[in-house]
Protein backbone atom coordinates (compact mmCIF):
# COMPACT_ATOMS: atom_id res chain seq x y z
CA UNK A 1 0.00 0.00 0.00
CA UNK A 2 2.79 2.19 1.01
CA UNK A 3 4.43 1.31 -2.38
CA UNK A 4 1.47 2.36 -4.32
CA UNK A 5 0.89 5.65 -2.08
CA UNK A 6 4.58 6.48 -3.29
CA UNK A 7 4.06 5.83 -7.03
CA UNK A 8 0.94 8.27 -7.35
CA UNK A 9 2.67 10.96 -5.61
CA UNK A 10 5.27 10.76 -7.91
CA UNK A 11 3.11 10.68 -10.76
CA UNK A 12 1.40 13.75 -9.57
CA UNK A 13 4.80 15.91 -8.59
CA UNK A 14 5.83 15.02 -12.28
CA UNK A 15 2.02 16.04 -13.66
CA UNK A 16 2.59 19.50 -11.33
CA UNK A 17 5.93 20.40 -12.28
CA UNK A 18 6.78 19.07 -15.52
CA UNK A 19 5.61 20.29 -19.54
CA UNK A 20 3.33 17.30 -21.19
CA UNK A 21 6.44 15.12 -22.86
CA UNK A 22 6.92 14.04 -26.13
CA UNK A 23 9.59 11.46 -26.56
CA UNK A 24 12.15 10.61 -29.13
CA UNK A 25 14.35 7.84 -27.35
CA UNK A 26 16.41 5.65 -29.26
CA UNK A 27 15.73 1.73 -28.40
CA UNK A 28 19.22 1.23 -27.61
CA UNK A 29 18.90 3.71 -24.86
CA UNK A 30 16.95 1.17 -22.73
CA UNK A 31 20.16 -0.60 -22.23
CA UNK A 32 21.80 2.07 -19.91
CA UNK A 33 18.52 2.18 -18.30
CA UNK A 34 18.33 -1.14 -17.46
CA UNK A 35 21.69 -1.67 -16.40
CA UNK A 36 20.97 1.60 -14.06
CA UNK A 37 17.75 0.48 -12.39
CA UNK A 38 19.43 -3.30 -11.70
CA UNK A 39 22.69 -1.94 -10.55
CA UNK A 40 25.42 -2.74 -13.40
CA UNK A 41 25.89 1.08 -13.77
CA UNK A 42 26.17 3.45 -11.18
CA UNK A 43 24.21 6.67 -10.16
CA UNK A 44 26.76 9.27 -11.83
CA UNK A 45 27.12 6.89 -14.91
CA UNK A 46 23.64 7.57 -15.95
CA UNK A 47 22.78 10.85 -15.52
CA UNK A 48 26.41 11.64 -17.23
CA UNK A 49 25.04 9.70 -20.03
CA UNK A 50 22.38 11.00 -20.20
CA UNK A 51 23.28 14.10 -20.06
CA UNK A 52 25.72 13.76 -23.20
CA UNK A 53 22.53 12.28 -25.20
CA UNK A 54 20.56 15.43 -24.48
CA UNK A 55 23.14 17.09 -25.55
CA UNK A 56 23.85 15.74 -28.45
CA UNK A 57 20.20 15.87 -29.63
CA UNK A 58 19.99 11.91 -29.38
CA UNK A 59 17.21 12.00 -26.77
CA UNK A 60 15.03 15.25 -27.19
CA UNK A 61 12.59 16.34 -24.24
CA UNK A 62 11.04 19.48 -24.17
CA UNK A 63 12.42 22.66 -22.45
CA UNK A 64 12.38 22.20 -18.93
CA UNK A 65 13.21 25.16 -16.79
CA UNK A 66 15.64 24.22 -13.47
CA UNK A 67 13.89 24.72 -10.39
CA UNK A 68 15.29 26.57 -7.21
CA UNK A 69 14.03 24.27 -4.96
CA UNK A 70 16.39 21.05 -5.91
CA UNK A 71 16.71 17.84 -4.62
CA UNK A 72 20.46 16.34 -3.03
CA UNK A 73 19.14 12.45 -4.28
CA UNK A 74 17.76 11.04 -7.30
CA UNK A 75 13.82 9.85 -6.10
CA UNK A 76 13.81 5.72 -6.62
CA UNK A 77 10.71 6.10 -8.32
CA UNK A 78 12.87 7.70 -11.33
CA UNK A 79 15.08 4.95 -10.93
CA UNK A 80 12.40 2.66 -10.64
CA UNK A 81 10.63 4.32 -13.87
CA UNK A 82 14.36 3.59 -15.68
CA UNK A 83 14.00 -0.36 -15.24
CA UNK A 84 10.52 -0.21 -15.82
CA UNK A 85 10.96 1.71 -19.31
CA UNK A 86 13.82 -0.60 -20.33
CA UNK A 87 11.60 -3.54 -19.64
CA UNK A 88 8.69 -1.77 -22.06
CA UNK A 89 6.55 -1.57 -18.58
CA UNK A 90 6.20 1.87 -19.50
CA UNK A 91 6.30 4.01 -22.44
CA UNK A 92 9.02 6.64 -23.88
CA UNK A 93 6.29 9.26 -22.62
CA UNK A 94 6.89 8.13 -19.01
CA UNK A 95 10.17 7.45 -19.43
CA UNK A 96 10.92 11.01 -20.70
CA UNK A 97 8.71 12.75 -17.71
CA UNK A 98 11.64 11.29 -15.38
CA UNK A 99 14.53 12.78 -17.55
CA UNK A 100 12.32 16.08 -17.50
CA UNK A 101 12.32 15.89 -13.53
CA UNK A 102 15.87 15.13 -13.56
CA UNK A 103 16.58 18.43 -15.42
CA UNK A 104 14.27 20.62 -13.50
CA UNK A 105 15.96 19.08 -9.95
CA UNK A 106 19.45 19.78 -11.71
CA UNK A 107 20.31 16.68 -12.07
CA UNK A 108 21.31 16.85 -15.60
CA UNK A 109 22.55 19.97 -17.38
CA UNK A 110 21.10 20.71 -20.53
CA UNK A 111 22.62 24.49 -21.40
CA UNK A 112 23.88 23.02 -24.55
CA UNK A 113 20.95 21.18 -25.24
CA UNK A 114 18.99 24.45 -25.03
CA UNK A 115 21.10 25.61 -27.98
CA UNK A 116 20.73 22.51 -29.98
CA UNK A 117 16.90 23.16 -29.52
CA UNK A 118 17.08 26.85 -30.89
CA UNK A 119 19.48 25.64 -33.83
CA UNK A 120 16.63 22.96 -34.47
CA UNK A 121 13.94 25.75 -33.78
CA UNK A 122 15.65 27.32 -36.82
CA UNK A 123 15.99 24.53 -39.21
CA UNK A 124 12.53 23.90 -38.89
CA UNK A 125 11.50 27.83 -39.65
CA UNK A 126 13.97 27.74 -42.28
CA UNK A 127 12.85 24.49 -44.08
CA UNK A 128 8.79 26.19 -43.76
CA UNK A 129 10.28 29.19 -44.88
CA UNK A 130 11.77 27.36 -48.10
CA UNK A 131 8.36 25.34 -48.45
CA UNK A 132 6.33 28.63 -48.55
CA UNK A 133 8.84 30.42 -51.13
CA UNK A 134 7.81 27.24 -53.05
CA UNK A 135 4.39 27.09 -52.85
CA UNK A 136 4.10 31.01 -54.00
CA UNK A 137 6.60 30.05 -56.87
CA UNK A 138 4.34 27.30 -58.04
CA UNK A 139 1.01 30.17 -57.22
CA UNK A 140 2.59 32.20 -59.48
CA UNK A 141 2.59 29.53 -62.28
CA UNK A 142 -1.24 29.61 -62.37
CA UNK A 143 -1.07 32.90 -63.95
CA UNK A 144 0.82 32.07 -67.09
CA UNK A 145 -2.13 31.54 -69.73
CA UNK A 146 -0.21 29.57 -72.46
CA UNK A 147 -1.10 25.52 -71.30
CA UNK A 148 2.62 24.47 -72.05
CA UNK A 149 4.38 27.74 -70.57
CA UNK A 150 2.54 26.64 -67.31
CA UNK A 151 3.36 23.01 -67.11
CA UNK A 152 6.64 23.94 -67.78
CA UNK A 153 6.33 26.45 -64.98
CA UNK A 154 5.06 23.96 -62.65
CA UNK A 155 6.53 20.31 -63.03
CA UNK A 156 9.93 21.36 -61.33
CA UNK A 157 8.09 23.12 -58.71
CA UNK A 158 6.23 20.84 -57.50
CA UNK A 159 8.72 17.88 -58.21
CA UNK A 160 10.90 20.49 -55.55
CA UNK A 161 7.66 20.51 -53.40
CA UNK A 162 7.15 16.59 -52.86
CA UNK A 163 10.95 16.48 -52.63
CA UNK A 164 11.09 18.82 -49.78
CA UNK A 165 8.41 17.52 -48.26
CA UNK A 166 10.19 13.99 -47.93
CA UNK A 167 13.24 15.35 -46.65
CA UNK A 168 11.00 16.95 -43.58
CA UNK A 169 8.87 14.19 -42.70
CA UNK A 170 9.80 10.66 -44.00
CA UNK A 171 12.23 8.36 -42.84
CA UNK A 172 15.18 8.14 -44.99
CA UNK A 173 17.54 5.37 -46.21
CA UNK A 174 21.03 5.98 -47.46
CA UNK A 175 22.60 3.49 -50.01
CA UNK A 176 25.45 4.36 -51.82
CA UNK A 177 24.36 6.92 -54.31
CA UNK A 178 20.70 7.08 -53.84
CA UNK A 179 18.67 8.48 -50.69
CA UNK A 180 15.52 6.74 -50.18
CA UNK A 181 12.49 8.62 -48.46
CA UNK A 182 9.67 6.55 -46.94
CA UNK A 183 6.63 7.49 -44.94
CA UNK A 184 5.66 4.42 -43.67
CA UNK A 185 2.37 2.31 -44.18
CA UNK A 186 -0.79 4.02 -43.28
CA UNK A 187 -0.03 7.17 -45.25
CA UNK A 188 -0.57 7.97 -48.65
CA UNK A 189 0.36 5.42 -51.56
CA UNK A 190 1.05 2.65 -48.81
CA UNK A 191 -1.48 0.92 -47.63
CA UNK A 192 -2.14 -2.85 -46.79
CA UNK A 193 -5.39 -4.29 -46.70
CA UNK A 194 -7.02 -7.57 -47.04
CA UNK A 195 -9.51 -7.60 -50.08
CA UNK A 196 -13.17 -9.68 -49.56
CA UNK A 197 -11.82 -12.20 -51.89
CA UNK A 198 -9.29 -12.93 -48.83
CA UNK A 199 -6.54 -11.43 -51.05
CA UNK A 200 -3.86 -9.53 -49.06
CA UNK A 201 -3.19 -6.01 -51.14
CA UNK A 202 0.23 -4.03 -50.11
CA UNK A 203 0.97 -0.89 -51.54
CA UNK A 204 4.75 1.16 -51.51
CA UNK A 205 5.21 4.31 -52.94
CA UNK A 206 8.79 5.60 -51.80
CA UNK A 207 11.16 8.44 -53.25
CA UNK A 208 14.57 7.87 -54.78
CA UNK A 209 17.08 11.25 -54.87
CA UNK A 210 20.28 10.35 -56.66
CA UNK A 211 23.28 12.62 -54.54
CA UNK A 212 25.93 11.69 -56.58
CA UNK A 213 27.63 13.44 -59.12
CA UNK A 214 27.25 9.76 -61.79
CA UNK A 215 23.56 8.89 -63.34
CA UNK A 216 22.13 5.66 -61.17
CA UNK A 217 19.56 3.84 -62.24
CA UNK A 218 17.20 1.79 -59.97
CA UNK A 219 16.43 -1.79 -61.39
CA UNK A 220 13.47 -3.72 -61.72
CA UNK A 221 12.70 -5.54 -65.30
CA UNK A 222 10.04 -8.34 -64.15
CA UNK A 223 8.80 -9.95 -60.91
CA UNK A 224 11.95 -12.15 -61.32
CA UNK A 225 14.36 -10.07 -62.19
CA UNK A 226 13.66 -7.35 -59.62
CA UNK A 227 15.56 -5.16 -56.60
CA UNK A 228 12.41 -4.81 -54.91
CA UNK A 229 10.38 -7.42 -53.00
CA UNK A 230 8.80 -8.52 -49.38
CA UNK A 231 10.18 -11.11 -47.26
CA UNK A 232 8.69 -12.58 -44.34
CA UNK A 233 11.38 -14.70 -43.15
CA UNK A 234 10.91 -17.68 -45.00
CA UNK A 235 9.87 -16.18 -48.24
CA UNK A 236 10.23 -13.65 -51.19
CA UNK A 237 7.43 -12.15 -52.39
CA UNK A 238 7.41 -10.43 -55.87
CA UNK A 239 5.79 -7.87 -57.34
CA UNK A 240 2.04 -7.53 -58.64
CA UNK A 241 2.46 -4.00 -60.14
CA UNK A 242 5.34 -1.04 -60.72
CA UNK A 243 5.89 2.16 -62.76
CA UNK A 244 9.47 1.17 -63.09
CA UNK A 245 9.56 2.18 -67.37
CA UNK A 246 11.31 -0.72 -69.61
CA UNK A 247 12.70 -1.68 -66.24
CA UNK A 248 14.00 0.92 -65.22
CA UNK A 249 13.86 4.36 -62.79
CA UNK A 250 17.16 6.29 -64.59
CA UNK A 251 18.05 9.30 -62.40
CA UNK A 252 20.52 11.84 -63.03
CA UNK A 253 22.87 13.65 -60.81
CA UNK A 254 20.57 15.55 -58.43
CA UNK A 255 17.28 14.01 -59.83
CA UNK A 256 14.40 12.60 -57.48
CA UNK A 257 11.60 10.08 -58.40
CA UNK A 258 8.55 8.71 -56.74
CA UNK A 259 8.13 5.25 -57.25
CA UNK A 260 5.04 2.43 -56.12
CA UNK A 261 4.86 -1.06 -56.14
CA UNK A 262 2.08 -3.22 -55.34
CA UNK A 263 1.62 -6.34 -53.84
CA UNK A 264 -1.09 -9.14 -54.68
CA UNK A 265 -2.05 -11.84 -56.90
CA UNK A 266 0.61 -13.42 -59.08
CA UNK A 267 0.89 -12.07 -62.43
CA UNK A 268 3.22 -14.47 -63.51
CA UNK A 269 7.00 -14.33 -64.81
CA UNK A 270 7.87 -15.56 -61.90
CA UNK A 271 5.93 -13.84 -59.81
CA UNK A 272 3.97 -15.00 -56.35
CA UNK A 273 1.65 -14.38 -55.13
CA UNK A 274 1.37 -11.99 -51.72
CA UNK A 275 -0.09 -13.78 -48.15
CA UNK A 276 -0.60 -12.87 -44.89
CA UNK A 277 0.12 -14.27 -41.86
CA UNK A 278 -0.03 -11.69 -38.50
CA UNK A 279 2.38 -14.63 -36.77
CA UNK A 280 5.62 -13.55 -39.31
CA UNK A 281 7.56 -10.14 -39.62
CA UNK A 282 7.23 -8.56 -42.88
CA UNK A 283 10.29 -6.76 -44.36
CA UNK A 284 10.07 -4.21 -47.72
CA UNK A 285 13.91 -5.16 -49.29
CA UNK A 286 15.96 -3.46 -51.38
CA UNK A 287 18.71 -5.21 -53.14
CA UNK A 288 20.82 -2.55 -55.45
CA UNK A 289 24.32 -3.22 -56.80
CA UNK A 290 24.96 -0.02 -55.14
CA UNK A 291 23.65 -1.47 -51.71
CA UNK A 292 20.52 -3.28 -49.49
CA UNK A 293 18.57 -2.76 -47.11
CA UNK A 294 15.76 -3.99 -45.42
CA UNK A 295 12.77 -1.93 -44.17
CA UNK A 296 10.78 -3.25 -41.30
CA UNK A 297 6.78 -3.34 -41.98
CA UNK A 298 4.09 -2.66 -39.60
CA UNK A 299 1.26 -4.64 -41.25
CA UNK A 300 -1.09 -5.17 -38.42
Amino acid sequence: MKIAITTIAAILIVASTVSTAYAEVPGWVKNNAGWWADGTISESEFLTGISFLIKDGIIQVPPTATSSETSDTVPDWVKNNAGWWADGTISDNEFVNGIQYLIKSGFISVSVSSDNMSVKSSESENADSELAKLESDLEKCSEIKVGYKRIDCEKPLKKAITLHKYKTDAEKFVLGPITYYWYGIGSEGNEFEIRPSGQPILSIRMLAENTSSEITALHCTSPSICSYDVWDGSKAYKYSGMDFTSGEIVLNPGDSREFNILFGPNIGYGGTEFEYDPSKIYEFRINEPFGSTSILLDLE
